[in-house]
């Protein structure tokens, strides 16, 4: 039997299927932003060839398809979601313009206020209202919510969230509103704060549930679609979806919560790498993943990933739980320009899978990081995935010259200047994950993956002085390979707004026990094997207005010092985190939180390789540049054994990725068949 993860970017689907052995086999083809699913059909055809079955054969043969989409965070970025209406509190429909009163840059005078998802005539206020406590002091009212009903059907809105002030500690009013929307606008989307979000902070609660409403639908349109496209392709198994907070779900689940799916693709990037850093018992690496658009970076410390409450995307508020993943605006496909006044740019803007880097000879013209690559002579156009699809050298000559032009210098001091401007863009990307938050990179560990990563990654390392780098076999396809290690995750939480003095024991016990069997219960539903139990809270201290997240594994709910222990927990979690505890401080509680964790088994698709029985041997030699053009050895990495070693200047190719290392690099070949390179120091470092 086979399991098969899938990861869209927004260059390539990348595709693993692992057997019952651990071996795995990839594939990769061009993503279709008109429609995924294509491209994700697309790759099983492509997979299906390389395992040398016929598509209904191995779909036939595959119990689980985990599955990784960036279709939500497209609508988000590119604003092409649903038509949202907003049910909420009389008197309060404008929370979602004022948000918390703060801009992104306070010091920006002239920045434009955020525009919402919802604008205001479609934001209706309905009369009713709950205390604090959940007690009902004005009734839901029919008359009210008639004519905000009548108000949704003559906009024509599609998806409506609803979100009434307090709601989070009754969620009646909200579930009798939707019931109604349900009797008389039959088919729209609905999506309530209680369901999606049922914590306290108003702010949080509207913007995720707006976000929810704003990409359920396209995500269920999408999710549907796929499943009928297996289904019809003799797909029997079973299909999920990869959560931002590196679990996954059904598609019952996903669909349910669609705004969980933000950050699905990288998400599965990082449960890859954890498992990674578990096979090569390395605790701390960076995780750096390059792709054709972007470049997703995130930590493992001690072994462990952080999960956070404080993300969003596209400037929305999503409080929604998400591993703490940064994405900047850099990959193979990010566009060189030069604006206005001179200034030498390489990105945010992307070539994208169409028209793609001018190499690809689909119509763009701009001048790209591949572009580039291919000019300094790192990447061999006629080996381009394979040599299946080879690149055209003079396209990406001419957009380099073009480039070239405007700034008035040679083509290889441009191709050389937008390789060096990507590298410190991403290298600052890092610097934001490690020294801001107080964490010294040196320590760490570059975790090298995507497509793109290998072609940098030496030369990213060397300007954090990092000093070695791992790049797994599977390093073009890790996000796809990673779905497959990660487990089914189901949470809920529940809000208890107390300090510590006015909270008892048997209270926060209880709430655990009753959020535990709540999870259990639904994730027993998907799933029949062990189940395991994650509890957490988020805490702060009563001056502070932001909560930090406190795991709780470990303490005994029965003990009759339960309350200390939790406080301890959160006094020990914020020194770890800001270097000081406030010990003579009240702290308070503010939400419980409980996942129930499936543990999914698959294939390791990493088993020990073969030893080398002799030395390996370049396939060809070609020049590159390296400060000035060189001749250099070019190795393919499917001839690389463990114990292999190679000196730099050299390139090592494989069919989806490649790896170059400049002089004084020393790269090799650890026992899993993965590259282990020691990097040199820079020129002029100490």
């Amino acid at each position: 039997m086979l399991t098969i993860g899938v990861d869209v970017g927004g260059t390539f689907t990348d595709l693993v299927a692992i057997d019952e052995s651990g071996r795995a086999v990839f594939a990769k083809a061009l993503s279709t932003p008109q429609d995924q699913s294509i491209g994700v059909m697309a790759g099983l055809d492509e997979l299906a060839r390389r395992l040398h079955l016929s598509r209904a054969e191995m779909l036939a043969q595959t119990q689980r398809l985990v599955h990784g989409t960036t279709v939500a965070t497209n609508a988000l970025l590119e604003r092409k979601g649903a038509k949202v209406a907003l049910l909420t509190t009389e008197g309060h429909r404008d929370v979602l313009e004022m948000r918390e009163g703060l801009k992104g840059n306070r010091y920006d005078l002239r920045s434009p206020p955020p525009e919402p998802l919802v604008p205001r005539e479609l934001r209706f206020g309905v009369r009713e209202r709950l205390k604090a406590d959940g007690e009902a002091s004005t009734p839901l009212d029919d008359a009210s919510l008639g004519r905000a009903i009548a108000a949704i059907r003559e906009a024509g809105a599609t998806s409506v969230a609803i979100c009434f002030l307090h709601a989070y500690r009754n969620p009646a009013h909200e579930i009798a509103a939707s019931e109604r929307l349900a009797r008389e606008l039959p088919g729209i989307s609905i999506s309530r704060s209680s369901d999606v979000l049922p914590q306290i902070k108003e702010y949080e609660r509207v913007s995720t549930t707006v976000v929810n409403a704003y990409v359920r639908p396209i995500v269920r349109r999408y999710l549907e679609q796929l499943e009928k496209r297996l289904r019809e392709a003799g797909f029997k198994g079973a299909l999920f979806i990869i959560l931002s907070h590196g679990g996954m779900a059904p598609v019952e689940e996903a669909t349910r919560l669609a705004a969980a799916t933000v950050l699905s693709g990288p998400a599965g990037g990082m449960s890859g790498c954890r498992r990674c850093a578990v096979m090569l018992g390395i605790p701390d690496l960076v995780a750096f993943d390059m792709g054709g658009t972007s470049t997703d970076i995130s930590l493992i410390a001690d072994s462990s990933v952080t999960l956070s409450a404080d993300g969003g995307l596209a400037g929305e508020r999503i409080a929604l739980r998400s591993l703490d993943i940064s994405s900047i605006a850099a990959g193979g496909g990010s566009i060189a320009s030069v604006d206005s006044g001179g200034i030498f740019h390489v990105g945010p803007h992307s070539a994208g899978a169409v028209p793609g880097p001018a190499c690809y000879a689909q119509g763009g013209t701009a001048p790209t990081v591949t572009d580039a690559n291919v000019v300094l002579g790192y990447l061999d156009p006629a080996a381009f995935m394979g040599g299946k699809r080879p690149l055209d050298t003079q396209a990406a000559e001419a957009a380099i010259d073009a480039l070239a032009a405007t700034l008035k210098i040679t083509r290889d001091e441009a191709a050389a200047g937008v390789f060096r401007l990507v590298n410190l863009k991403m290298a600052d990307g890092i610097r934001l994950m490690t020294l801001r938050r107080g964490v010294d990179p040196r320590r760490f560990a570059l975790l090298s993956f995507g497509g793109a990563a290998g072609l940098h990654a030496a030369e990213v390392a060397r300007e954090l002085e990092l000093t070695r780098i791992i790049v797994p076999t599977t390093a073009s396809v890790l996000s796809a390979w990673g779905m497959l290690t990660s487990d089914l995750r189901y949470e809920v939480s529940r809000t208890h707004f107390e300090t510590g003095a006015r909270s008892t024991a048997a209270e926060v016990r209880g709430i655990f026990t009753e959020l535990e069997e709540r999870a259990v219960k639904r994730l027993r539903g998907w799933f029949d094997g062990e189940i395991k139990v994650e509890r957490s809270a988020e805490m702060r201290y009563g001056e502070q207005i932001f909560e930090i997240d406190v795991p709780l594994d470990g303490v005994d709910l029965d003990s009759p010092s339960l309350i200390a222990d939790i406080e301890d927990r959160f006094h020990i979690r914020h020194e770890e985190l800001y270097t000081y505890a406030s010990r003579d401080q009240e702290v308070v509680f503010v939400n419980a939180r409980v996942a129930a964790i499936g543990a999914v088994a698959a294939g390791e698709g990493a088993a020990q390789a073969a030893p080398a029985a002799a030395p390996c041997k370049p396939r060809s030699r070609r020049k590159a540049f390296f400060g000035a053009w060189r001749e250099c050895d070019v190795y393919a990495l499917d001839d690389l054994k463990p114990g292999h070693r190679i000196e730099g200047p050299a390139i090592i190719e494989a069919e989806t990725t490649t790896v170059v290392i400049n002089a004084g690099d020393q790269l090799s070949v650890n026992a899993l068949g993965w590259l282990d390179i020691r990097v040199a120091k820079a020129a002029g470092a100490a």
